[in-house]
């Protein structure tokens, strides 16, 4: 093998192999990660990925996902141009057509049925990833309808309320100063390596960690000074009884309550009821290690509490759990004070940088005003006042019955219906439509149904904006050649609305002129960003001290920390309590046919939803659904590890295989969800939802297991 053999096999990069390091984004599962990428390319296309160690937040650091993204980007099965449904739904047949004819033909489905039922009988709908949402909203407000959703109807949003409800904004936790860490349902090591660096760098320098977490995580095992290990769903009677404590025992801040604090006492005589004579009957853990808990808060000079999207709030009492846990910072004094929670500013994509952009205004301008609510509104009537979108857990109802309007039509963009429960109906439903068109990189099984399918391209092969703590923007620039066809999100969005002639000429402009707007209130330009290979630090930012948002008023109907919502209060039609109250979070079956707790929606390091089933690198490490139970329930059940087993309801069972542990307590059953073989949500109720936020409760509902019989 000669030098230059050699160079080319070693991917080195250098004019003599033509190999080149251009720095990209992996944004294929949250975008609070969006970690950087050293993409070598040739020719245009990736040989490989790195990790950036320029990057602020990820560090050079990629997960086993962000390792597999070149694996991601070159799937075999990617779609590489726009195609027209010839087959019928759901046949898989389709041919070839140009963007033209696509553009041309969603065009005037589209516009025929807003003239014969009205725009409200077409939806819009966005999955991951999320960059391209303001400008989806846009276009559905443009066109004349609010029914716009996403995925968020089942991710983060509750928690955002809970926020909203409590303090008026969202805010993180200045675990940079703080010296006890309240990690609630925390597990950084499968969601977000960065995160748990910092915990361990700080840990290092004395910050106490409490992991409160039915399942014994990397978490647990790495960080814990103290381990709380409730039942599932359970989590707002530990922090009620949590709250009860601090009062009691005179370990709350009763200046601050005072003075920044509304509803205490109605919360007081509340809390009363979840005491050392229920606690362990209701949640699992012993009143000694909840008690431990409060001494520990007590005798922390600051508390601040980990954030999550999906653990606490997929309950049907998820809204309210988030409520209590929330509660103990208000309690302690935590709320707007160094080291507790600190009031965030909203930034592109929902992050928290530091700044303020104006993607939110950029998106409401063409709000329409003479238009029915959205879909899920009469249901769920908090979320609908807070987020003025569709709550999507009601979709296939709406479809089907065509109450109280009927939705004829969607454009949805990376839409999984499988990720709502009781997806054989939502299927049923997507049916029903006189049109659909999906965008995707693959022929998914949603897509199979679509009449018209648009390729999109992956985050190595665009342009767009990145925002990240520390006060960091980045435009990251298209590293590889786009794969067939295929265009971005924003980009299809843009030319849609053109081909719409909705009159909008701000979206028509494109993705980079809107974002002049949406960056128009900091000190730095898109071209600026173009002009860097890097994040930036976003100059002249403004910071509130804190304390400060507590002295001018929160966000709030009182202007206060709100334990009693006055906005829930305002509002007796809701039928909602303006306490963080608590109810039993397992739906109605028979416990004695369905003894155990099924919990699905989780975390495991090789996956982010069903995205990465399909590549071999990830998909080796995990090859077959699996199933987490006791050991004490598969020495019941004579499961042992790798046997077959099926997972029922009454809605139907699948075939996973078994994986008996420790880490898992008895009588509760964890499953990695996204599987088309073993599809987990058609086991769970569509009606088994939170009144307050419509989630669905994918970590509580009840099971039977047993052990496949082979034939």
């Amino acid at each position: 093998m000669d030098s230059l053999e050699a160079l080319i096999k070693a991917k080195i990069p250098c004019p003599e192999t033509g190999i080149k390091v251009c720095h990209t984004v992996c944004a294929i599962c949250s975008p609070a990660n969006n970690c950087g990428v050293n993409a070598y390319v040739k020719d245009g296309k990736m040989v490989k990925l790195e990790g950036m160690d320029e990057h602020p937040q990820s560090k050079g650091r990629l997960c086993v996902k962000g390792l597999s993204g070149r694996q991601f980007a070159y799937r075999e099965d990617r779609i590489l141009t726009p195609l027209r449904r010839t087959g019928e739904r759901g046949e898989g047949k389709f041919e070839p057509i140009s963007w033209e004819e696509a553009y041309r033909e969603i065009a005037a489905k589209l516009t025929g049925i807003k003239a014969e039922y009205g725009a409200d009988a077409v939806a819009f709908f966005g999955g991951y990833n999320k960059w391209y949402r303001p400008w989806l909203r846009r276009l559905a407000h443009s066109f004349g309808t609010m029914n716009f959703g996403t995925e968020s109807s089942t991710c983060m949003t509750a928690g955002w309320m809970a926020w909203k409800t409590a303090a008026g904004q969202l805010a993180r936790p200045d675990m940079a100063h703080s010296d006890l860490y309240l990690g609630w349902a925390l597990n950084p090591y499968y969601s977000g390596y960065g995160k748990a660096t910092a915990i361990e760098n700080r840990r290092a320098k004395g910050m106490k960690v409490i992991v409160i977490d039915p399942k014994i995580t990397p978490a647990v095992e790495r960080l814990c000074d103290l381990y709380l290990r409730p039942y599932p769903g359970t989590d707002g009677a530990l922090a009620l009884c949590m709250g009860n404590i601090l009062i009691e025992n005179g370990w709350i801040d009763e200046p601050y309550i005072e003075k920044y604090v509304h509803g205490f006492a109605q919360y007081k005589e509340y809390v009363k009821q979840f005491n050392s004579t229920n606690v362990e009957a209701l949640t699992g853990v012993p009143y000694e290690k909840v008690f431990e808990a409060c001494r520990m808060i007590h005798e922390s000079k600051s508390m601040c509490i980990n954030e999550n999207s999906a653990p606490i709030p997929h309950h049907k009492n998820g809204f309210q759990n988030y409520r209590a846990i929330m509660a103990l910072l208000a309690l302690t004094g935590n709320y707007d004070r160094e080291g507790g929670q600190l009031p965030g500013l909203h930034s592109f994509t929902h992050q928290m940088a530091g700044f303020t952009t104006r993607d939110e205004e950029f998106a409401e301008v063409t709000e329409p005003k003479d238009t029915k609510p959205a879909v899920g509104a009469e249901r769920f009537p908090l979320w609908y006042y807070m987020e003025k979108e569709m709550q999507c857990v009601d979709l296939a109802r709406q479809i089907l019955e065509e109450k109280p309007y009927p939705v004829k039509a969607i454009f949805a963009m990376g839409m999984n219906y499988r990720m709502l429960p009781d997806d054989k109906t939502v299927r049923k439903a997507l049916l029903k439509l006189d049109f659909f068109v999906d965008t995707d990189l693959f022929m998914t099984d949603t897509a199979m149904l679509a009449d018209i399918v648009l390729p999109v391209c992956t985050s190595y092969e665009r342009g767009e904006l990145e925002t990240y703590p520390g006060c960091y923007a980045w435009y990251t620039k298209p590293a590889i050649d786009r794969v067939g066809e295929s265009k971005s999100d924003a980009e299809i969005i843009c030319d849609l609305a053109k081909e719409l002639k909705l009159g909008d000429a701000e979206l028509e402009a494109g993705y980079e002129k809107n974002l002049d707007f949406i960056l128009k209130d900091l000190d730095i330009t898109v071209e600026e960003l173009k002009a860097s290979d890097v994040p930036v630090r976003v100059p002249n930012v403004k910071h509130a001290a804190p304390g400060e948002h507590l002295e001018r008023g929160l966000l709030t109907p009182t202007g206060k920390f709100e334990l009693y919502s006055e906005l829930i209060a305002s509002h007796p039609e809701w039928h909602l309590d303006p306490l963080p109250t608590y109810c039993e979070p397992l739906d109605d079956a028979d416990p004695a046919v369905y003894p155990y707790r099924l919990c699905s929606g989780g975390r495991i390091p090789n996956a982010i939803h069903s995205r990465f089933h399909k590549v071999k690198w990830a998909r080796s490490l995990r090859p077959y659904p699996t199933a987490e139970l006791s050991v004490e329930d598969a020495k019941e059940l004579g499961i042992k590890e790798g046997d077959d087993m099926e997972l029922f309801t009454e809605r139907g069972c699948i075939c996973v295989k078994a994986k008996p542990t420790h880490k898992v307590p008895k009588s509760v059953v964890f499953f990695y969800h996204g599987y088309s073989e073993a599809d987990v949500n058609s086991l769970m109720s569509g009606t088994h939802v939170d009144p307050y936020s419509g989630f669905p409760a994918y970590n509580s509902t009840r099971c039977g297991m047993r052990k496949k019989v082979q034939a």
